[in-house]
């Protein structure tokens, strides 16, 4: 068994302890927050114990119905059709944030194309709209280091957050960092190298995390290495609640139906695959509360069993008592 199976068969204990205290939704909240005439800024908020855990979108991007190795562009596009999401350009693709805040501390999951991929950027307005600026972000956990989830860090060539703890797995930071990695690459990989030289760049800070961890109590780490070699997810639990957040095992149209269905930017296809197929019936047996970066906003929902086939279900939505 490699390093990267051992630690990923760690999910098994740790997720299984997560499940078993998930309770129903609570108190789901949407408003629109208008930051100028053309632009409206979802928001989402949920409480999980003593966290408040709001969703905010970077915007979004259409991506081809070639990018999903495992089936056609066809397919793809017929079970889109099927959902009734088909678009010109293909799946669209959210890009979710989600801030968590306990009264003490605020830490932000990822940061965002940032204007680097489709149609975002929207970040800081959608912080303005909570009355934050991002040097009031205490830690930004990196869940991997594909541009659409950490452009936000850098873009305009600054430190973003620079009151900010960075957290990245060392795995995804060797895998990006190294020179014969970024010349082997394709093309559409050559931002998320030239993006992660600049993050190491502004933030020499930054904590290069190794294996499952608490990062405030509450608040921890779990391995979904695979699709890229340090893709982490983040365990937020309080008071016999739990949410996780499960950044790209999840994408529209093709999950969780199917588990030998890639995406264009993967690494690793079959470690992927693999972790697809133990996570994905695993949340449905256990009945875990997810969020996830690309699915529709808020990103929030769960793997359900229906008539032996796997489907994805949006989490209802409440309002604040």
């Amino acid at each position: 068994m490699t390093g990267t199976s051992r630690r990923a068969f760690t999910l098994g204990l740790s997720f299984g302890a997560l499940a078993a205290r998930t309770l129903p939704l609570v108190g789901l909240v949407s408003h629109a927050a208008a930051a100028s005439p053309a632009v409206n800024l979802p928001q989402a908020q949920i409480r999980i114990g003593r966290f408040t855990v709001t969703a905010l979108a970077d915007g979004y991007a259409d991506m081809p119905y070639s990018y999903f190795p495992g089936r056609t562009p066809e397919q793809v596009e017929q079970a889109a059709r099927a959902q009734f999401v088909a678009r010109p350009g293909g799946v669209r693709f959210l890009f979710n944030q989600y801030l968590i805040e306990d009264g003490e501390r605020r830490v932000l999951i990822d940061t965002g194309p940032a204007g680097s991929l489709g149609q975002t950027g929207l970040l800081p307005q959608a912080l303005a709209a909570l009355g934050l600026r991002p040097d009031q972000i205490d830690a930004v956990i990196v869940t991997h280091m594909h541009q659409d989830h950490i452009g936000g860090l850098v873009a305009g060539g600054r430190n973003n957050f620079p009151s900010a703890e960075i957290y990245i797995d060392r795995r995804d930071v060797v895998h990006w960092t190294n020179p014969a990695k970024q010349n082997a690459a394709p093309e559409y990989l050559q931002p998320s190298f030239r993006l992660s030289a600049e993050v190491m760049r502004l933030y020499p800070r930054l904590q290069a995390i190794d294996g499952e961890r608490q990062i405030t109590r509450g608040i921890s780490i779990i391995d979904l290495a695979g699709h890229t070699p340090g893709h982490i997810g983040v365990r937020i639990e309080d008071a016999g609640q739990s949410l996780i957040m499960v950044s790209d095992m999840v994408f529209p149209v093709v999950h969780p139906s199917a588990t030998d269905v890639n995406f264009l930017m993967e690494q690793d296809h079959a470690a992927a695959q693999a972790m697809r197929a133990r996570f994905f019936p695993r949340a449905a047996e256990q009945g875990a509360l997810i969020a996830a970066t690309h699915m529709a906003f808020p990103g929030l929902g769960r793997i359900v069993s229906d008539r032996g086939s796997l489907r994805w279900q949006p989490a209802d939505w409440a309002f604040q008592a």
